[in-house]
Parts: structure tokens; sequence; C-alpha cells
């Protein structure tokens, strides 16, 4: 077996920044107007697409934005003025069907990060962000290099910290002010 960790990367790196450049801005900025009005933002995701989605809760917060993570203690009730944000990479799971439903009776506004806006779940939400990427629904057939639903998540990733970065500089937050709202409890 010969591993080519620099080739690997290259190749892996390459699949991860064709899926964030291929987000369309007009989306990515319509997600970054929905972050910045709403009052609450609460952030779902199961498995891996899950924490990416605390990641992004984190920066979401490092902004100064009240951001929370659905299943955590402190994580509020959503309702008019708030946002629910899930992730649905292969476009449905029964609990981020469930969790829309529960936030759209609540009055709250909701927006998916899919790979197929047609699936159920973003076909639900107010606002969707498309990150055409392999997911574990369409994994077969070797479209990537990465296993399984690894591309979707990675550039999950790296659309976030983009989007971080539209938002900060939308927000006029300065890095000094993102850093020192982070944890001193490490």
């Amino acid at each position: 077996m010969t591993i080519s960790l620099s080739h690997d990367a290259r190749r892996a790196g390459e699949e991860i920044i064709a899926a964030a450049q291929a987000v369309d801005p007009r989306q990515m900025q319509a997600l970054v107007a929905a972050l910045d009005n709403a009052h609450k933002i609460v952030l779902y995701g199961v498995g891996r697409e899950g924490l990416m989605m605390k990641a992004l809760a984190m920066r979401l917060y490092h902004l100064g934005l009240d951001a929370h993570v659905v299943g955590d203690m402190g994580a509020p009730p959503v309702g008019p003025g708030d946002l629910l944000l899930v992730s649905a990479g292969p476009g449905a799971f029964s609990t981020v069907i469930g969790l829309i439903g529960v936030a759209k009776g609540a009055g709250a506004m909701t927006a998916c990060i899919t790979s197929l806006p047609d699936g159920m779940a973003p076909m639900a939400c107010d606002l969707v962000l498309t990150i055409p990427a392999q997911t574990m629904a369409n994994d077969q057939g070797g479209r990537s290099f990465l296993p399984m639903g690894s591309l979707f998540e990675g550039a999950q990733y790296l659309t976030f910290e983009l989007l971080i970065l539209a938002l900060r500089d939308q927000r006029g937050v300065s890095p000094e002010a993102m850093r020192d709202r982070h944890t001193n409890l490490e």
C-alpha cells in the first residue's frame, strides 16, 4: 500500500474548494442577511453534519450573535424573528423535518444547508443554501475521492468560514472582538 499524502491532500482539497466555489452567491447573501437579522439562531444537524453545525454555532457566537444548538441544555425556544438553521445534505432526515415543522409552527424562519435542494427538508424551508457536493445519499459510483459524505462535510466547513467572514464584514465586527468572545475555559 502506498500512501501519498501530498497528492491525496491536494486532490481532497481541490474537491472541497470546488464545492465551496460552486455555492450560489445570492443564496449565501440571503443566508447572511437572515443570520444578521435573526433575534435568536438555533442550529441543528445529524452526525458529522451536526459537528459542522456546532462549529458554525460557535463562530456565530464569536460574532456576538445569539446562537444555540438544538439539544444543548441552554437552547431556547424559537418564535417570530428567530431562525432555525438545519443541515440536510442528502435532502431529508426525519429529525430535521420534524424540527422544521415545530419552528414554522412557532413562527420562526427556517433555512437549510443541503446538497440536494429538491429534498423534503430544503423544500420545507424559507431559505436554502446548496453546497453541490457528494453526500451519503449519492456516494455510490465514486464521484468523489473522499468517502461517503466527507466532501459535503468538508465543503460545509469551508463554506461556513466564508459565510462568517461575510457576516463579520457586514456587521463590522473586528477579529479582536471575535477573539474576546472565545472561551477561556480550555
